[in-house]
């Protein structure tokens, strides 16, 4: 009743990955709004952009393109795949802790206004939002095989 293909549990990793990218660059944005309107005359929040970019075009590089890659080749070799079979449990257990965490603080700098923990939520969610987006054409060069 669950079987399914490999392609389209590629499709859903894609999918989840794309959805990575959305939420953490929307949520990056606010966070540097945030921050340039308790300090509009101050440059954080640009530099903290232009290295969260920089830190996650190398983050795609040489890391996430890894992964990805990775979990393909494990869809691959699956050899009854189920529909939840996109991602290892653990990946789903690292993903819960790490949007529960980050929601966790970025809630508490934004409620407190501080300046110094916006700017660097900011810049840890744009660099992995960035090396999401960077790494995810490998979903699409194997979608095509």
């Amino acid at each position: 009743m669950f079987d399914t293909s490999p392609h389209t549990l590629k499709l859903l990793a894609a999918f989840v990955w794309y959805g990575g990218v959305v939420a953490l660059l929307v949520k990056s944005a606010s966070l540097l709004l945030a921050a340039k309107k308790i300090y509009p005359d101050e440059n954080w929040v640009w530099l903290a952009a232009s290295g969260g970019i920089v830190l996650g075009v190398i983050k795609a590089k040489y890391l996430f393109r890894r992964l990805c890659l990775k979990n393909i080749q494990r869809i691959d070799a699956l050899v009854e795949p189920k529909l939840w079979h996109f991602y290892r449990i653990r990946f789903f257990v690292l993903l819960f802790t790490m949007v529960t965490l980050g929601s966790m603080l970025s809630r508490a700098a934004l409620a407190q206004g501080n300046y110094s923990m916006l700017i660097v939520m900011a810049f840890v969610d744009l660099s992995v939002g960035i090396a999401l987006l960077g790494s995810s054409h490998c979903f699409w060069k194997k979608l095509e095989n």
